[in-house]
């Protein structure tokens, strides 16, 4: 009994003094911190440029070669892409010739449930974008894919000298 005693004398000794605050010692104390940090606007594409777009062979007068690009373009607000529409973007050989050149534009989003715009069907070099492509931002969803198209043919009742061809296209993505 004594023995039992003894124990439970121990056993409550224990608890007083491994408790905080028992024989004067201070309690857990905390201090917080409010962090903060400011996201600016931003636009901006993925890399610097679209992967290239080969075209492949042109065999036939009749034969028209399509082939697209993407690129991530990140934003957080609303934003237009505009496009080159001078020589530079039609696909032209050393000789002066040229070929039918015409582009398109294709978002991964629709800007209702995710970041992006409504598509734009083959326009001729001298004419895609000359209405800016309207990219709407929503909140969440910062990434859009940008696809662009590319395809060549022959102007009607033309064939095209023999060479190659080539073309650089520039997206601009500019603030609303």
């Amino acid at each position: 009994m004594k023995r039992c005693k003894l124990l439970a004398m121990l056993a409550v000794l224990a608890l007083l003094l491994g408790t905080p605050g028992a024989w004067g010692l201070p309690v857990d104390d905390d201090a917080t911190c409010d962090i903060s940090c400011v996201v600016d606007t931003i636009m901006e594409w993925e890399a610097d440029a679209f992967p290239a777009i080969d075209l492949g062979t042109m065999t036939g007068q009749t034969d028209v070669l399509p082939g697209s690009a993407a690129l991530v373009l990140y934003t957080n607000g609303d934003l237009v892409i505009s496009a080159d529409n001078t020589a530079a973007a039609e696909l032209s050989e050393g000789g002066g010739d040229v070929l039918y050149t015409e582009y398109s534009l294709a978002y991964d989003g629709n800007g209702v449930g995710a970041t992006g715009g409504s598509s734009v069907a083959w326009t001729v070099h001298g004419s895609f974008l000359n209405s800016a492509s309207s990219v709407t931002h929503i909140a969440g969803y910062g990434a859009v894919q940008v696809t662009l198209g590319a395809r060549a043919s022959n102007a009607a009742g033309t064939l095209a000298d023999s060479g190659n061809y080539s073309a650089i296209q520039t997206l601009t993505a500019s603030w609303l």
